[in-house]
């Protein structure tokens, strides 16, 4: 069989599976391959456009027929039946392609099929039993030889199958428009999620939908060959009942991703990027494409009280036959062998190799289930990153740390949370003394994590400005797990404040090597590109940004962009919009720019008068920008010296913001560097 990869597709009922496994072991003992679904697949249309790919490639459709499903119009194998015989319709070679098989005493004249399953063979294997024979008439319906046999009349309940393999030739699937964006412009810079700057850094607004990347000027494209050993970890879908486990699956999804990432042999993209395709009409092949992958891991998460389905399958990309599926029944306490189990065997798959004496660590581990429950509910809301989402996440990681008051991962996810609720609303020292508390408990209780280290790091740069408590932090977090993204991108941006611009841009590429379709990472790239003068760069990777979401820019880059290359007018037209969505404070910032820059005094005081009013305990770094941006020195300094009183984390751009420039060259400026230990 010179082409085994495009062979059987088994339809079956889900009452069916255990024979129907039994009929794929067969099979695949024969050396056969088999598209064997275990996951009690979805429906929906990303389940119709995956199944509809997966029939058209297979050289053999094998539906299994039984009493199970007599008297069932709806149903997923009904669906698979009818995509079949679409596909019959489409052959006119009369090449062999349906081998319908009975489990049990159904006949061809009571069973409730398709009248083209009707006109060739069917073979009865009781309760799935597969006798060689059966394996080697597949093995010969596959063989070239085949090619041209004649189709075979009906013959009930026969052995003989009847039906060929056509040539195998890849599906070309209608892509929508993102997934050919996508496709056509993937690069290799940015900077992940949770990024900081000083339109970012404080104030950030709720994250937008992440991440797209581009060929451009801006990066180096993607490699024309993809290395066998690389594996996208796609978000599971969540099979429970009620439909409200989503934060459990794509949490485990999540931890898979992590544990594999540590993996040398392996590239990995990181969760931004593989995650971007959820909910989206992409196929598999669209996706590995995109990320440059030879491989994609999915499955599916069934929970009901302490017991757990998982079901995985590893794809292989380019005709998207599994190379290796399995269905895990556990106690929810045995989540984390589950996790290692499934790692163990990808790596296995694809013949990875660890460096010597290494082992692959799982970093968020508890021995209390329900605390790990609570952690990843946490990470789902505080990946939200709104005032409500940022509550709601930080109860969730309290109830973790009081189930479990050694949960590093948790205590982790805790001090994320109080910098972020501190800094977007109240500004009070002691969220940030609580949020820097938590990193420490972090540390102590998993000094081998990078989490703690990085959470830490995080808060000396943004608040406490300890540059070098904040690089040994991040140089720590990151000598744990090269692959962490959001430190990456965070080391970078601290490479920026201390006047190291090249070597930051150079981090931030790194980071979208591992993370390329990151919304927040384009935006941060173009802001860097644009402080450092690089405008039509800058406006390339905003412009990046946006393709994959047009909301995808709330804290205003691309009208600083516009502002900076003499386009007011377009800068002040988004600002209005952005006025009157979530992200009101930077639309005011905007708006005063721009209307000082188009000569209309009076409207750009207005603006600036509400944004003093309504934003001034935490935006008064931002407030000064436009004191300096209209030549207002004296008030611009006296800003600056309010937001470094008030630790406002946008301080941490000064050295380098393309905003305040004009103020470089004023003594009380650089006596404000002095005092920030910030090179001049």
């Amino acid at each position: 069989m010179t082409e085994p990869a495009r062979a059987v597709f088994l339809s079956y009922a889900s009452q069916d599976a255990q024979a129907a496994r039994r009929i794929a072991d067969a099979l695949r003992a024969a050396g056969i391959e088999v598209w064997f679904d275990q996951s009690e697949l979805r429906g929906g249309d990303a389940w119709d456009r995956q199944i509809r790919k997966q029939i058209h490639d297979c050289a053999l459709f094998v539906p299994i027929i039984s009493a199970t499903t007599q008297g069932r119009l709806e149903g997923y194998f009904r669906r698979e039946w009818r995509f079949a015989v679409d596909r019959t319709h489409d052959m006119a070679d009369g090449k062999p392609f349906l081998v319908p098989v009975v489990i049990d005493e159904t006949t061809d004249q009571d069973a409730e099929v398709p009248d083209s399953f009707r006109a060739v063979q069917w073979s009865r294997l009781p309760a799935g039993a597969t006798p060689p024979a059966f394996a080697q008439r597949v093995l010969h319906l596959l063989s070239p030889s085949q090619a041209h046999a004649p189709a075979q009349p009906t013959v009930a309940a026969a052995p003989a199958p009847t039906h060929r393999q056509p040539a195998p030739s890849p599906a070309i699937s209608r892509r929508t428009q993102i997934a050919r964006l996508l496709l056509t412009t993937v690069a290799v810079i940015g900077v992940g999620y949770f990024a900081l700057h000083r339109f970012v850094v404080s104030k950030r607004p709720a994250a937008g939908s992440q991440n797209f990347a581009s060929t451009s000027q801006t990066g180096a494209p993607v490699p024309a060959v993809i290395s066998e050993k690389s594996i996208a970890v796609l978000p599971f879908v969540d099979m429970s009942e009620k439909k409200d486990q989503e934060y459990f699956s794509d949490g485990l999804a999540d931890e898979l991703l992590d544990l594999l990432s540590q993996v040398p042999d392996l590239r990995v993209p990181a969760r931004t990027s593989s995650f971007y395709f959820k909910g989206k009409q992409v196929t598999v092949a669209e996706i590995a494409k995109a990320l440059s992958v030879a491989h994609v891991l999915e499955g599916s998460v069934r929970k009901s009280g302490n017991t757990l389905r998982v079901t995985v399958q590893l794809i292989r990309a380019e005709n998207g036959y599994h190379l290796w599926s399995k269905t895990y029944d556990r106690d929810i306490k045995d989540i984390f062998k589950v996790q290692d189990e499934i790692a163990g065997a990808v790596v296995e798959a694809l013949k990875a190799k660890l460096l010597p004496a290494q082992q692959v660590a799982g970093h968020h581990r508890t021995a209390n289930t329900e605390a790990y429950a609570q952690y990843l509910l946490g990470n789902q809301f505080r990946l939200r990153d709104t005032h409500d989402t940022n509550r709601r996440a930080l109860a969730a990681y309290q109830k973790a740390v009081a189930l479990d008051p050694g949960y590093a991962a948790a205590y982790s996810g805790l001090s994320n949370t109080e910098w972020r609720i501190a800094d977007q609303s109240t500004a009070e020292d002691a969220g940030y003394q609580r949020a820097a508390a938590a990193a420490d408990k972090a540390i102590a209780f998993a000094p081998d994590s990078p989490d703690g280290y990085w959470a830490r790091g995080l808060l000396r740069y943004a608040y406490f400005f300890d540059w070098n408590g904040a690089r040994a932090d991040f140089e720590k977090a990151l000598a744990l797990d090269p692959n962490n993204v959001r430190t990456q991108v965070d080391y970078g941006l601290l490479l920026a404040t201390l006047g190291r611009m090249p070597d930051a841009i150079a981090m931030v590429r790194k980071a979208i090597g591992l993370d390329p379709l990151s919304v927040e990472a384009w935006r941060r790239l173009a802001q860097l590109l644009l402080d450092s003068g690089q405008v039509p760069a800058a406006r390339d990777a905003i412009d990046r940004a946006l393709d994959i979401d047009p909301q995808g820019d709330p804290s205003g880059v691309a009208t600083a962009v516009d502002l900076v290359a003499g386009r007011p007018q377009e800068a002040l037209a988004a600002s209005q919009k952005r006025n009157v969505a979530a992200s009101a404070g930077f639309g005011l910032v905007g708006m005063a720019m721009a209307e000082h820059t188009l000569g209309h005094a009076a409207e750009s005081q207005r603006a600036h008068d509400v944004l003093i009013q309504d934003h001034s305990s935490v935006w008064a770094y931002q407030i000064a920008e436009v004191y300096a941006w209209r030549g207002e020195s004296d008030k611009a300094l006296e800003w600056l010296e309010r937001a470094y009183r008030q630790h406002d984390g946008g301080l941490t751009s000064i050295a380098y913001d393309r905003f305040v420039a004009g103020l470089r060259g004023d003594s009380r400026y650089k006596a404000l560097l002095r005092k920030m230990k910030l090179p001049e």
